[in-house]
C-alpha cells in the first residue's frame, strides 16, 4: 500500500519572490494526485517547511501556509519538518508503517532539496519510493534552469533510489 507524500507546497515557495517553474501544473497535479489518492483509500501527508524563529520561515509564519490552491478534503495529515528530508525528526516513517503504508508516492518542492533527500532516505528506511516525473519543481539557480535540474534529478533518482512515474500512469 502507498501514501502519498506532499512536500512544501507552501505560500512562500509558490509564490515567493523566485517563480517555481510549472507552478501552475505542478499545483494540478498535485490536486489530481490527492484526488486519486482519496479514491483508493490512500493516506496523504502534507509536509511544511519550517525555520528558526526569526526567519522568514519561522514557526507560525504565514509563508509556510499551504498554499491556497491544493484542493483539501480534510483528513490529510499536515506536518512541519525543519530539515530538507521530511523522515528527520518528524516521525514520518512510524506514520506511514502505523497506517500500514510500505511505499511512498513523493512530490512537490524542491526539486533539490527536499524532494531529492525525502527520495534517497525513503528507500533507506524501507519503504518502496515513487518519484512523480511531472510532481515536483524549483525555481532557477545561477548555474541552472529549473527545467534541468527537474531532468537532472529525475535521472539521478530513477533505478537506485526511486521509482520514476508520471502523474497520469500513477494508479494507488
Amino acid at each position: 500500500m502507498y501514501a502519498l507524500l506532499i512536500l512544501d507546497v507552501q505560500v512562500g515557495l509558490v509564490h515567493g519572490p523566485d517563480k517555481p517553474w510549472r507552478s501552475e501544473e505542478l499545483l494540478e497535479t498535485v490536486n489530481s494526485l490527492m484526488d486519486k489518492a482519496r479514491s483508493a483509500g490512500a493516506t496523504i501527508f502534507l509536509a511544511r517547511h519550517t525555520g528558526p524563529v526569526g526567519s522568514p520561515i519561522e514557526p507560525g509564519s504565514p509563508l509556510t501556509e499551504l498554499a491556497p490552491e491544493l484542493k483539501l478534503a480534510g483528513g490529510e495529515v499536515v506536518f512541519e519538518k525543519n530539515r530538507p528530508n521530511a523522515f528527520t525528526l518528524t516521525g514520518l516513517a512510524e506514520n506511514l508503517r502505523a497506517c500500514g503504508a510500505t511505499g511512498v508516492v513523493i512530490a512537490g518542492m524542491k526539486t533539490q532539496y527536499c524532494v531529492d533527500s525525502t527520495c534517497r532516505a525513503a528507500r533507506d528506511l524501507g519503504f518502496d519510493a515513487v518519484l512523480i516525473a511531472d510532481g515536483h519543481t524549483c525555481s532557477d539557480t545561477p548555474a541552472l534552469t529549473a527545467q534541468d535540474i527537474v531532468a537532472h534529478h529525475n535521472a539521478t533518482l530513477a533505478g537506485p533510489f526511486c521509482q520514476l512515474i508520471k502523474a497520469e500512469d500513477w494508479h494507488f
